[in-house]
C-alpha cells in the first residue's frame, strides 16, 4: 500500500461516520497530513452542515501549518455554492499546496470543476487513489446523479424451503422467519438509508411500522404503494414516528412499468436511497425491470412447506455470513 493509499483508506474509514445523516449529500472523509502525520480529520456533517474538508480544516488550530500540508479526500472538493460555500475555495484560501482525491465528482455542478479551480490556483492535485473503493463508497450519490434514481436495496427473509410468507395466518402481524439479531441488523440498515418501501398487501397483512426500533438512528421516510387508496390512516405506517409518502394513481401511472415509475417519483422527491422490503410481487417487479443495486437476503432456520414463494434474482454474490441461526447473502447487480 502506497502512502497516498494509506491516507485515502483512512478517509474512507472516517467517512462512514456520516452514513445515514448526510443525505442527499455524499458522505465524504478527509484527512490533513504533514510529514506523514495526520494533524486533523473531518467527515461530512448532517445535511446543511459543513463538508468534510471544512471540518478537517477547522480542526487545525494553527492555520499557518496548512501551507505545508497535504489534504486527502474521498471525493473531488465542490466548486459551487449550495447550503455551504465551495470547499475548493477554502483550500485555496489557506494555501494548502497538495490535494489527493479518491475519485472525481460526477455531479454536473462539480465534474472536474473543483480540480480545475485548485490547479489554476497552483495546487498540486493527484486524482484516482483507491478510485474503485471510493466510487463504491459513494455509490448512493453516484447512482442518484448519474442514473437519475435512488440507490435500490432489495431485502427479504425466506425460509429454508424458499417461502417469504405463510399461506395463511391468524393475525395481521409479521410472521418472523429470522432471529432477533438479524432483525436488529435490518433496523440498523433502515437508519442508514433515506427511505423504505412496501406494497399494499404487505401493509394490510403485516401492519408494519417500518421504523428504527432496535437501533439508534433516524427513521427512514416510509413509501407505501396504495393504488386505490384503500389503506386506513389508522395503520402503523401512518403514525407520526416518520414521514410517509403514498404512491397512488395521482402520482404513479400504474399502466407503465411500476418500478421505473416509482424510481422516477422518488428521484423527483430527492430520495437518494431506498430499501424495498416487500412484498414478493413488489420485489419481483424491481428485479424484472433490472432496477436494483443490492439484494440482502436472509435465510432463516424455518420451514413453511407452503406459502408465498420468495422472489428470484440473479446477481453477483459479494458476501455470505452466518448470524446465529440465520444465513445472510448479499448480492450486487451484475
Amino acid at each position: 500500500m502506497t502512502t497516498h493509499e494509506f491516507y485515502i483508506k483512512r478517509c474512507l474509514e472516517i467517512a462512514k461516520n456520516g452514513l445515514g445523516i448526510t443525505r442527499p449529500n455524499p458522505m465524504v472523509g478527509c484527512v490533513i497530513v504533514i510529514d506523514r502525520k495526520i494533524i486533523s480529520e473531518g467527515y461530512t456533517s448532517a445535511y446543511g452542515g459543513n463538508h468534510a474538508e471544512v471540518n478537517a480544516i477547522n480542526a487545525v488550530t494553527n492555520k499557518s501549518l496548512l501551507k505545508q500540508a497535504t489534504l486527502y479526500v474521498t471525493l473531488e472538493p465542490c466548486s459551487h455554492y449550495g447550503k455551504t460555500p465551495p470547499c475548493s475555495d477554502l483550500i485555496v484560501k489557506y494555501n494548502i499546496p497538495k490535494v489527493v482525491i479518491g475519485c472525481i465528482d460526477d455531479n454536473v455542478q462539480v465534474a472536474g470543476k473543483g480540480i480545475k479551480k485548485l490547479t489554476k490556483a497552483g495546487v498540486t492535485v493527484t486524482v484516482g487513489v483507491l478510485e474503485d473503493a471510493c466510487k463504491a463508497h459513494h455509490n448512493r450519490f453516484f447512482t442518484f446523479h448519474n442514473k437519475k434514481r435512488p440507490y435500490v436495496i432489495l431485502k427479504w427473509a425466506q425460509t429454508l424451503d424458499g417461502f417469504i410468507a405463510p399461506e395463511t395466518k391468524d393475525t395481521k402481524t409479521p410472521v418472523w422467519i429470522t432471529n432477533a439479531l438479524s432483525r436488529q441488523l435490518v433496523h440498523k440498515w433502515r437508519a442508514e438509508e433515506q427511505a423504505i418501501l412496501v406494497g399494499t398487501n404487505t401493509v394490510l397483512e403485516d401492519n408494519p411500522s417500518l421504523t428504527v426500533r432496535d437501533w439508534t438512528g433516524a427513521n427512514p421516510t416510509r413509501i407505501v404503494i396504495d393504488k386505490t387508496n384503500i389503506l386506513s390512516k389508522k395503520l402503523a405506517v401512518f403514525s407520526n414516528q416518520a414521514t410517509t409518502i403514498v404512491l397512488d394513481s395521482s402520482n404513479i401511472d400504474f399502466d407503465k412499468p411500476l418500478a421505473k415509475e416509482i424510481c422516477d417519483t422518488l428521484f423527483k422527491n430527492n430520495v437518494t436511497s431506498v430499501i424495498i422490503e416487500g412484498g414478493a410481487k413488489t420485489l419481483q417487479r424491481f428485479i424484472d425491470e433490472n432496477l436494483w443495486d443490492e439484494a440482502r437476503i436472509f435465510s432463516g432456520n424455518t420451514l413453511f412447506n407452503t406459502g408465498v414463494k420468495a422472489p428470484k434474482l440473479k446477481g453477483q454474490l459479494i458476501l455470505e455470513t452466518q448470524i446465529h441461526s440465520d444465513i445472510l447473502k448479499i448480492y450486487k447487480h451484475d
